[in-house]
């Protein structure tokens, strides 16, 4: 059976959103920072360490949308079996969802995060280094990234290539950044996009 009532989930899909869109802004500005700090302890090159931290957040997008969608998969099956309305399985495997997102392995997510990290051609890092020391950050980045998936629409970061054209609209330059660079170098932070409209700008490096 089918409802015209959108149910909690939808309901407050727009405070949902705001609250969501301001801690990825809050990571950014606190955890982040605070991540740079740890690694700069054992790593001086400031570029491997921004590398580190943005390959982390894009991982942490990546496994916490995959975890999503096994757990989606788990609670459709399950009350599949027994749904009856009013609202439609999706809307009520989207509610059950948003109120038990407590149920998500977060600690799961972030181990696997850190394994794809040590086996990226990307980052290197000393032996006396464990990506673990940033775990904080990406347990973080993990809790935002899953519950962006229950958004209608859900929020997701913007695919970034080193070397890519600068676009003001996608990143603001790093203070450091050569700013006639029409290039990037490399990025330190993710946009964050709608429907591929970006609607937090990320950070990047460009150089000539």
């Amino acid at each position: 059976l089918r409802s015209s009532s959108r149910g909690r989930a939808r309901c407050t899909n727009a405070s949902r959103r705001t609250y969501l869109v301001i801690r990825f802004g809050d990571i950014y500005a606190k955890e982040r920072l605070y991540a740079e700090t740890l690694l700069r302890t054992y790593i001086s090159d400031v570029e491997t360490v921004r590398r580190i931290i943005y390959i982390a957040a894009v991982e942490s997008f990546h496994a916490a949308k995959m975890a999503y969608r096994q757990f989606k998969i788990r609670v459709r099956e399950t009350l599949s079996l027994s749904h009856l309305g009013p609202e439609s399985l999706e809307d009520a495997v989207l509610n059950y969802i948003v109120r038990h997102e407590d149920l998500y392995d977060v600690q799961a997510t972030v181990n696997e995060v850190i394994c794809s990290m040590n086996i990226n051609p990307k980052i290197s890092f000393p032996p006396k280094i464990d990506f673990i020391v940033i775990s904080s950050l990406i347990r973080e980045l993990c809790r935002v990234a899953f519950s962006m998936q229950t958004l209608v629409p859900p929020l997701d970061i913007a695919f970034g290539t080193d070397g890519e054209l600068f676009r003001e609209t996608k990143y603001h330059r790093s203070f450091d950044s050569d700013f006639t660079a029409a290039l990037v170098a490399y990025h330190v932070w993710p946009a964050l996009m709608e429907n591929d409209v970006v609607i937090v700008k990320g950070e990047a490096v460009t150089k000539r």
